[in-house]
């Protein structure tokens, strides 16, 4: 049985701090990696062309999570400020998009307010979750101007509404407390709340719908 959660700004701060650093782990890693062969001097050219290789694509991905992490979970700007769902999709894209997963980008380019763009940021990483073989998430408009609401589509093999995320939405949790993991979904329930909407998720087959209007 989910138990609300409280928890303070301290707290808040420090998970999700703590998620952006989980994030940036596994590329700053592969950097470190790649470095420590460059300095290898047993090392051959093919060995060393691999290694430069992985420091390029791991230092790519690590910008885009920055960047992305900045705006989906930072301050991004003055309070009150709007955000081009332009720039939005173009950290999205370069977020989500890899070998496996695509994203589908039907919105209309226009400014939204701040926390707007923070809560379809972070749909989109719910839904990057919902399809964990990949597959295709698909952005689309609900209604129209400043209160504009979003419905996302992933599709994809064995597509499944996370665990204890409805919940997590809605500020519960299972045992009543949270960590750097339950975070981000506890976050996006706090940005629908903070922008009047409401967030619904529901399966069918081999899609999750996540709708916030």
């Amino acid at each position: 049985m989910s138990s609300a959660v409280a928890v303070d700004a301290l707290d808040l701060a420090a998970l999700l701090c703590s998620r952006v650093c989980h994030d940036l782990i596994s590329p700053t890693g592969a950097i470190v990696n790649g470095l420590e062969v460059l300095d290898e001097k047993e090392s051959d050219q093919e060995t060393k062309n691999f290694a430069l290789d992985l420091i390029r694509k791991s230092a790519k991905t690590a910008s885009a999570r920055l960047q992305f992490c900045r705006l989906a979970f930072g301050a991004a700007g003055t309070a009150g400020a709007q955000i081009d769902l332009q720039d939005a999709q173009n950290m999205a894209r370069a977020f989500i998009e890899d070998e496996k997963t695509r994203l589908v980008w039907n919105m209309p380019s226009l400014l939204l307010p701040k926390n707007r763009v923070k809560l379809l940021l972070n749909m989109v990483v719910i839904a990057g979750q919902s399809i964990p073989r990949g597959g295709t998430i698909t952005v689309d408009p609900v209604g129209e101007r400043e209160s504009l609401g979003f419905r996302l589509t992933a599709s994809g093999p064995n597509a499944r509404v996370p665990h204890a995320v409805p919940a997590l939405l809605d500020g519960a949790s299972e045992n009543g407390s949270l960590d750097a993991h339950a975070i981000q979904p506890f976050y996006a329930g706090m940005l629908a709340r903070a922008c009047g909407v409401k967030l619904e998720l529901k399966s069918d087959g081999d899609t999750v719908i996540i709708a916030a209007a």
